[in-house]
């Protein structure tokens, strides 16, 4: 069969579904390709699900700090609630009904299966053929990156879409990977009764983010009684009913293993060779309109600019308005924010101080943290966390910007808009700030790039 449309989108996760729908409701006859669920990975095994995770967790600790702060209390943890919020409420038991039919009202049409490019302006998908007379938009998602390690192939880990549709809680997990996922799965699990190990192969957990944040997760971490093994590499694997992890001179046991290492794309499943771009990448080169190839536009995590959601439907809009035709602003990223929601959250908007070096001739940094600020004080118990602004000085702007705290996710919206904008540091050094909140604390690291 062969099928002549206007745009074929191939992956409908959160960017395929919205450059999908927006094409369609603009005119354009529009097939969306998805061999799995519309709506990608965020709503079903990622971003929504985990973060129900992480609501629960929140309310077990701010329970457990009663004690310090207002009286005696019990706290007896039940993971059934969770579960079954995640698979009624959030996913529906991984059903995508509901995200086919919005797309479907937006005008578009689904066709299950796994699209490959075949030829310049065609897609197959089975024994389909999709001819596009206007655009092919690429939008794969990704899959966990499993490492090749020893004995770890043939045996029950978990993934991130394993640990999701956990239904209990396992007596003890060990954890491969101490970036975002593997970090907030960590404190998750380890809140609700597990004895937990969490293995990071880099020096610090959250490889990517500024050493100081790091540090401080990883204390609080310890606090709580998890084990942490940073610049620790993986040997081996055996299972036997129970899970043996060797690593450089250990050996630890869990009933349960979660890799979160990473994440892949396989680029040559995609066909991308057939519009002459490298399938042996690990991500597609974009420009700023999201042009990968001469009819071809590609969103999400296969463009290496980040995986998440905001990313990806960032760059929808910017792609859709290409197609069409349309005046817009080509991509800007140097204010792109992440948020770890951990407890204390981790969050971080531009470059880090060893990113700014790296572009910039005269950068400066500064530091507060939140224990010290007024907010901290009366806070209390949970109060871990920091500001710290990275600002060009040459330009007298910001570059970059973490905060790790309680709603440091909400906080660093501030310092997204001070880094967008290139808002001056000595303007934000005149602002306002509301006492005693959390965000006064970006207040005396301004002070301190300013007296420097």
């Amino acid at each position: 069969m062969t099928d002549e449309v206007d745009v074929v989108v191939v992956g409908m996760g959160p960017g395929g579904e919205d450059v999908a729908a927006r094409l369609a409701r603009a005119g354009l006859s529009v097939v969306g390709v998805e061999s799995r669920l519309v709506g990608g990975e965020c709503p079903y095994y990622a971003c929504v699900p985990t973060k129900i995770m992480v609501r629960a967790t929140d309310a077990l600790a701010e329970a457990r700090r009663v004690p310090e702060l207002a009286g005696s209390n019990t706290v007896t943890p039940d993971w059934s609630p969770v579960a079954a919020r995640i698979r009624d409420e959030a996913t529906t038991g991984w059903n995508d009904e509901a995200a086919v039919r919005r797309f479907e009202d937006a005008g578009g049409r689904l066709v299950r299966g796994v699209g490959s490019i075949t030829a310049p302006g065609e897609v197959t998908v089975g024994e389909q053929v999709l001819r596009a007379r206007r655009a092919i938009v690429l939008n794969p998602g990704t899959e966990p990156a499993v490492p090749p390690i020893e004995g770890l192939a043939g045996t029950p880990y978990w993934t991130n879409r394993e640990a999701v549709a956990a239904e209990r809680v396992p007596q003890s997990l060990i954890v491969l990977g101490g970036g975002p996922v593997g970090m907030e799965f960590s404190q998750v699990f380890a809140r609700f009764g597990a004895e937990v190990t969490l293995v990071e192969a880099k020096p610090q957990l959250l490889p990517l983010a500024e050493p100081e944040a790091a540090e401080v997760i990883t204390d609080c971490l310890l606090e709580e009684g998890l084990r942490v093994r940073v610049g620790s590499t993986v040997q081996g694997v055996r299972h036997d009913g129970t899970f043996h992890v060797t690593t450089e001179g250990e050996e630890f046991e869990a009933e349960a293993l979660l890799v979160a290492t990473g994440r892949r794309t396989d680029l040559r499943a995609l066909g991308v060779a057939a519009v002459g771009l490298d399938d042996s990448a690990g991500t597609i080169d974009v420009d700023e309109r999201m042009r990968a190839a001469d009819g071809v536009w590609a969103v999400g995590d296969v463009t290496g600019r980040g995986a998440y959601t905001h990313t990806s439907v960032y760059q929808s809009r910017i792609a859709a308005a290409d197609i069409l035709g349309e005046p817009s602003p080509p991509a800007d990223y140097r204010a792109m924010p992440s948020v770890t929601f951990t407890d204390p959250e981790v969050a971080l908007v531009g470059l880090t101080e060893t990113q700014a070096v790296a572009e910039h001739d005269r950068v400066r940094t500064a530091l507060s943290r939140l224990p010290e600020s007024p907010r901290g004080f009366i806070h209390k118990v949970g109060n871990e966390g920091l500001v710290k602004l990275v600002a060009d000085t040459g330009r007298g702007v910001l570059v970059g910007a973490t905060v790790v705290g309680p709603a440091g996710g909400e906080i660093v919206g501030a310092l997204a808009v001070a880094v967008h904008a290139e808002v001056p540091v000595a303007s934000l050094n005149e602002m306002i700030f509301a006492y005693p909140t959390f965000h006064r604390a970006i207040q005396p690291a301004l002070e301190e790039l300013a007296a420097s």
